[in-house]
């Protein structure tokens, strides 16, 4: 029998707010995140604006020589980790700690370290590179520094899927749950990637967008006017736990996964494949593995990045699954409010779907202003909706490299 497995700890730094009640807060009163660049000029960049961390502190428990050794995306996990730990209310003392794991995602680590070490290879010789330039740079030291600060023993990897990443971390966490393999998983996705040449090399895919005068409406998913999505940092980390051991704990439950579908494009390197094929299939995976029917009411988080291609093509993919009953889905993209956090963007959206069937409440598409005839579903635009009949809410996350997941969360009953 596989077993039933449910969240109990969220924890989230994000660009509308640090934690779970100032994020949803911002949600759900449609603010916006995105502002010019500040971590850096980025005057001669075609993209100036981004999606970045306000008042981030390094968590407490980091000494300022840590805080030195680690890079911002593995800070950004310790205080998601920490906050989604503590809210859950579990006793690690009293666990097996090797029936405890992590995983969390991340696309691409530390490119701050990156550049920083490469200007002093450059500028002062390979003696004055950092010894700690490939533990802040590798994207496994989030799930690894997660594992020591919190004893956890079990199960430890990382995933690395571009934008799919923390979707990943979680549904692999979820099968491992089920599969009687952890009892408790600590996992998620983060990231931190708004430096020159992260900025820039998006720049030079023509990627992002460039409504520089206009920061907070420059994420518009679904838009006819849409150009390019907007870069972000950030993080996102849940607590799953096998359902009798969050009861006997009598821990707070904010939703049950209870199904997850991965699927690949094997199309392109950066495009999706315009029909949403294999979008669709992870969606229709995990519909199937939660009992649910494309009649029933349903929330989709979009991956609504804000790009030509990926609306449309999602489009096309909620289409080919719910057919006739896809004008009934709302579906929303929180992207239009924090930007793209790229391998943290899944886990954060998961939380979004986990707090939308807790709270019985849709989020909006934010700057939903001129419906773009290929893309003719119901956005949610710019205002939260309650939706008291909901039964289940699917976050899609599609990552450079043809790789899609879908995870899908129910009410716990």
């Amino acid at each position: 029998m596989k077993r039933r497995v449910v969240v109990t700890g969220c924890g989230i730094v994000s660009p509308v707010g640090i934690g779970e009640h100032l994020f949803w807060d911002s949600l759900l009163n449609a603010r916006s995140g995105i502002g010019n660049i500040t971590h850096f000029d980025a005057s001669k960049f075609d993209s100036q604006i981004a999606g970045e961390v306000k008042d981030f502190l390094p968590p407490a428990f980091l000494s300022v020589k840590d805080v030195r050794k680690t890079a911002r995306f593995v800070q950004f996990a310790l205080a998601a980790a920490d906050q989604a730990l503590g809210g859950s209310g579990l006793d690690i003392e009293k666990e097996d700690p090797y029936r405890l794991g992590v995983i969390i995602g991340s696309g691409i680590g530390s490119l701050e370290t990156v550049e920083r070490e490469y200007r002093n290879l450059t500028e002062k010789g390979p003696k004055k590179i950092s010894p700690f330039l490939i533990p802040r740079l590798i994207t496994n030291e989030a799930a690894g520094l997660v594992a020591i600060q919190f004893s956890l023993k079990g199960i430890n990897f990382c995933t690395v899927t571009a934008c799919a990443s923390g979707a990943h971390a979680i549904g692999e966490a979820y099968r491992a749950i089920e599969n009687s393999k952890a009892d408790m998983m600590v996992c998620g996705g983060t990231e931190a990637a708004i430096v020159p040449l992260g900025v820039g090399g998006f720049c030079s895919l023509k990627a992002l967008s460039t409504r520089n005068n206009e920061p907070q409406r420059a994420s518009r998913p679904f838009d006819r006017d849409r150009e390019g999505f907007v870069m972000a940092e950030g993080a996102a980390v849940v607590v799953l736990e096998e359902l009798e051991h969050a009861k006997r704990r009598g821990s707070r439950i904010y939703a049950e996964l209870c199904g997850y579908g991965a699927t690949c494009d094997a199309y392109h390197i950066t495009a999706p494949h315009p029909e949403g094929e294999s979008a669709a299939k992870a969606m229709g995976l995990a519909l199937k593995e939660g009992g649910f029917g494309i009649e029933e009411k349903g929330y989709i988080n979009a991956h609504g990045t804000s790009t030509k291609l990926n609306d449309s093509m999602e489009t096309r993919a909620i289409r080919k699954v719910f057919g006739s009953h896809a004008k009934d889905v709302n579906v929303s993209s929180t992207k239009s409010m924090m930007g793209h956090t790229l391998g943290a963007a899944g886990a954060i959206e998961f939380v979004v779907c986990c707090l939308t069937v807790k709270n019985k409440v849709i989020p909006p598409t934010i700057n939903y202003e001129n419906p773009d005839p290929e893309c003719d579903l119901n956005y949610t635009p710019n205002k939260a909706v309650t939706a008291p009949l909901l039964k289940y809410a699917l976050s899609n996350s599609l990552g450079f490299g043809g790789h899609n997941a879908s995870l899908l969360v129910k009410e716990f009953r």
